[in-house]
């Protein structure tokens, strides 16, 4: 008999409040044929990093993926988001297993650095930018598969819903819409899906905010509108799905602002243009690519690493400061990571400016740019409704993510459910890392089966 395997990366899901979510019609169905555990997130815990690791099996130190930005050293340039498959230096899953048989197929919707990947079915968001302005065009694999997708659910993908202040449950219909019409025309083997709107409102309101009851409901229907499609297509009984999040959210407070110390202490320099200040990269002896709550420090020279980590490890809102001996132990040492990795206190994140005036922010500030600022901005959420403008009020954040979990906070949350669902002991805690393995074994019961 032939059994799916449908995966589903629910971004910002924790313990409890998945706990909250068995509660519900939908879940509480799966549960029944299902188990569930705590799942301790990859460092650090971000979009990029966890998802390679998921996927791959292995640690930052191993795949590369570091961060959800980049810093080239050879061209002195940050670029943020970068999705292409190229960028992970091990094997994901989906590309495991279509090695391992050919016949079998697989897709991939809305993860990152998947762009070219192996796999039959790819969609991701991949806008194109002519002069006429943004066209909200998503990659697809194979060639018209996001157009046929979009005529059949009745409407394309909107990058507002994905981003941005305007960023709403919007994005996961459509994507869970998507993943019904790609299984009911196309019964993919293994399917891994990535929803997001959770993350959005943690963010924004912060996770213990009630209003996150409704997100949750959001995501039981959208649960059950893909159970019900299964039952419709008489595969419900040979179905496994799997449900993951990367990471959960910690309520944070204020921001910390590595750049600004690091040019108060002569480490970073920048250029006015048109009287507007940029990080100057080539000149700078030492930078911070934040990235929610941790920090790559690139240093120019060796001899300036440790009076960094001095000044870093001395500021308010820092927890620790890693170095060579660290970046080992916690699986990251990798040579795209920094020369230090900074990590805030649980209820602090870092912000990227280097600018101590408004007036003196370069033009992206107050624009949505993922691409071009050297740093995650999740001010971007936000819009100050007088200026329709992007704020540069740090304090508007209620939710972060990225540093290791201290006293339950920050676990992720891991369950399985359906036909092969028994076939794997859940251990009370389990690693990031560990979910291809048991994805793997799940996937070679269904060849035996």
């Amino acid at each position: 008999m032939k059994n799916y395997m449908f995966c589903f990366n629910i971004v910002g899901l924790s313990p409890l409040l998945l706990n909250k979510l068995v509660e519900m019609p939908h879940f509480s169905k799966l549960m029944k044929n299902g188990q569930k555990t705590d799942l301790n997130p990859i460092f650090p815990g971000l979009t990029l990093p966890a998802q390679a690791s998921f996927s791959t099996g292995t640690p930052p130190a191993e795949h590369g993926i570091v961060a959800n930005g980049f810093y080239y050293r050879d061209r002195f340039e940050v670029s943020f988001w970068d999705q292409y498959r190229s960028l992970v230096q091990a094997e994901p899953l989906w590309e495991t297993l279509k090695h391992k048989n050919p016949e079998l197929k697989t897709a991939v919707l809305f993860f990152q650095n998947t762009l070219y990947c192996d796999a039959d079915f790819i969609i991701t968001p991949k806008p194109m930018h002519t002069d006429e302005g943004l066209v909200q065009w998503c990659y697809s694999k194979p060639a018209g598969l996001y157009e046929a997708v979009c005529d059949n659910i009745g409407r394309p993908f909107n990058l507002m819903d994905y981003w941005g202040p305007f960023a709403s449950p919007k994005a996961s219909e459509w994507i869970m819409e998507a993943a019904i019409d790609l299984v009911t025309n196309h019964f993919p083997d293994f399917m891994s899906v990535y929803l997001p709107h959770l993350d959005y409102s943690c963010q924004k309101l912060g996770p213990d905010d009630p209003k996150i009851d409704d997100d949750l409901k959001v995501l039981d229907n959208l649960i059950g509108n893909f159970l019900n499609t299964l039952e419709d297509l008489g595969i419900m009984e040979n179905s496994t799905l799997c449900i993951f999040s990367e990471y959960s959210l910690t309520q944070v407070t204020s921001a910390v602002f590595l750049n600004r110390e690091l040019r108060k202490a002569g480490f970073l320099n920048v250029r006015e243009i048109e009287k507007r200040e940029y990080l100057d990269f080539e000149l700078s002896r030492a930078f911070a690519m934040v990235d929610h709550q941790i920090a790559h420090i690139y240093t120019r020279d060796e001899n300036d690493i440790n009076p960094v980590k001095a000044l870093i490890q001395n500021l308010a809102g820092v927890d620790q400061v890693l170095a060579e001996d660290e970046k080992k132990e916690f699986g990251i040492n990798h040579e795209r990571a920094g020369e230090l990795i900074a990590i805030s206190e649980p209820d602090q994140w870092f912000a990227y400016y280097w600018w101590e005036s408004n007036e003196k922010a370069p033009d992206f500030a107050t624009h949505i740019d993922i691409h071009r600022k050297p740093g995650y901005d999740p001010l971007e959420l936000f819009m100050d409704i007088k200026t329709m403008e992007i704020p540069q009020e740090t304090k508007l954040l209620k939710g972060s993510h990225g540093a290791p979990p201290k006293e339950g906070q920050g676990m992720a949350a891991f369950m399985v459910s359906g036909a092969q669902a028994g076939q794997i002991s859940l251990p009370d805690c389990m690693e990031t890392i560990d979910i291809a393995s048991i994805l793997k074994q799940l996937m070679d019961t269904n060849d035996t089966a």
